[in-house]
């Protein structure tokens, strides 16, 4: 996007406000309607069922995401519909010539995420969005979503990733990711956060930043998984919703549809939104309940029975497996498997492997890891299981399919973003190598 590299010269606080200023984005406004996502996995998830509530809620909700799965138009969403292509043309067009200019005036280069994030910014605020909900790209604390200065935020989980950037362990990461929340705002901590409840009660003190946990002070019972989705009773600040509904698979989606109607009930309350109690609570169950969420245990075929899922970090992937499990059964699967090659593969690998006797090892032809590469470290992890080694994603699918006829097997498509939407567009017919992922 505008030719530009993915991070920009450093830190890019300052030349991104200069660049909110020549965009007369109205920044009290953008901090009074939004709320922002931050999380090593589940930030999708989390922030798609919180902009669904706010659509049900009757708000013009604006929702901006990433990395996108099909489509780049998917990053900027208003009411659950991506821009068209004409009018990213025209705010696109708008944006490079102001970052051309700024970059000669200050002597900096500007990152894609940068501009994506003012894009999204402007087009919000053309089209008078209610309600926004940003997800944070890697961090918080020099990640643009900083400046929106939100005071309603969250964590929807921490993992190891980025550690370069981040720092090197989970305190840190959580640390990182909890600062883009503004002074005097409220956090929402995941439930597996909650190891780190007594350091980021210490972080945030200093800030007068109120730090909320998932199964602490937000209460979650009655959890039951179906082959439809999943069903709970959350509690929130003394508001009870019995007899939620969600449509996405996986034990772990609880947690983010938890921390989504929190986010939206502790806005809700501070905004000024003329909104009672009851429209709040209808919201929340009719919010949650059409949310739809592509890439997260999603069954992409009938026969065979074929689910994939994008997770591409240890706790993503392992969360992913453990909900497969849960919703379909553990039985009677096989795995096609790859890695980017950016990640950890042996890590990865060694989570998914031991639980299947089959296992299909590809490339995606973006971003993959050698396809050997894979089966080495499946074997590694699981020297009994028969392992298969493909040279591209059309091999994966044909070879996966046969084996899944032929010896009565279900197909678990893990371990990478890029491997998963790619077998996907393959089996509903459409050509992997044309998918241009940012």
């Amino acid at each position: 996007m505008f030719d530009l590299p993915k991070y920009g010269d450093g830190i890019c606080l300052a030349r991104l406000t200069a660049l909110l200023g020549v965009l007369a984005i109205d920044r009290e406004r953008l901090q009074r309607r939004s709320v922002v996502v931050t999380g090593s996995n589940g930030k999708g998830s989390t922030a798609a069922f919180c902009a669904s509530i706010g659509r049900a809620a009757g708000l013009r909700t604006g929702l901006f995401t990433s990395p996108h799965l099909y489509r780049f138009n998917e990053r900027f969403r208003i009411d659950n519909v991506s821009i068209d292509d004409a009018r990213l043309a025209e705010l696109t067009a708008r944006i490079a010539k102001a970052i051309d200019d700024l970059s000669r005036q200050r002597n900096e280069r500007f990152g894609a995420f940068e501009a994506q994030f003012a894009l999204a910014c402007l087009y919000f605020q053309q089209e008078a969005c209610d309600f926004m909900v940003f997800e944070a790209g890697i961090g918080g604390r020099y990640d643009p979503v900083r400046l929106i200065g939100a005071a309603t935020t969250c964590v929807a989980s921490v993992d190891l990733e980025h550690v370069s950037l981040l720092g090197n362990s989970l305190a840190l990461i959580a640390s990182d990711k909890s600062d883009a929340c503004a002074a005097g705002g409220t956090i929402i901590y995941g439930e597996n956060c909650r190891p780190l409840r007594d350091h980021l009660l210490a972080y945030n003190r200093s800030r007068d930043v109120k730090s909320v946990f998932v199964r602490e002070e937000i209460e979650i019972g009655n959890e039951q998984t179906t082959l439809t989705g999943e069903r709970f009773d959350v509690t929130i600040d003394g508001h009870h919703f019995h007899d939620l509904a969600i449509a996405l698979s996986g034990a772990f989606q609880i947690n983010n549809a938890a921390i989504a109607a929190s986010l939206f009930l502790r806005w809700a309350q501070t905004a000024s939104i003329p909104i009672d109690d009851a429209a709040i609570a209808r919201a929340i169950r009719n919010g949650l309940a059409e949310t739809k969420w592509p890439g997260r245990l999603q069954t992409i075929r009938r026969d065979p029975l074929t689910v994939i899922d994008v997770g591409h970090t240890p706790d993503g992937v392992t969360r992913a497996l453990a909900g497969l499990h849960q919703t379909h059964g553990g039985e009677n699967w096989l795995l096609v498997v790859g890695v980017s090659h950016d990640k950890s593969a042996d890590e990865i690998v060694a989570l998914l492997a031991p639980a299947f006797d089959t296992i299909v090892c590809a490339s995606a032809y973006h971003k993959g890891a050698p396809s050997d590469l894979i089966a080495a470290a499946a074997r590694r992890a699981n020297p009994a299981a028969t392992v298969h080694v493909v040279a591209t994603i059309e091999d994966a699918v044909a070879l996966s399919t046969e084996l899944a006829t032929a010896l009565g097997r279900r197909i678990f498509v893990a371990g990478g973003l890029f491997l998963a939407i790619e077998y996907a567009t393959t089996v509903s017919g459409g050509r992997a190598r044309d998918l241009d992922f940012f």
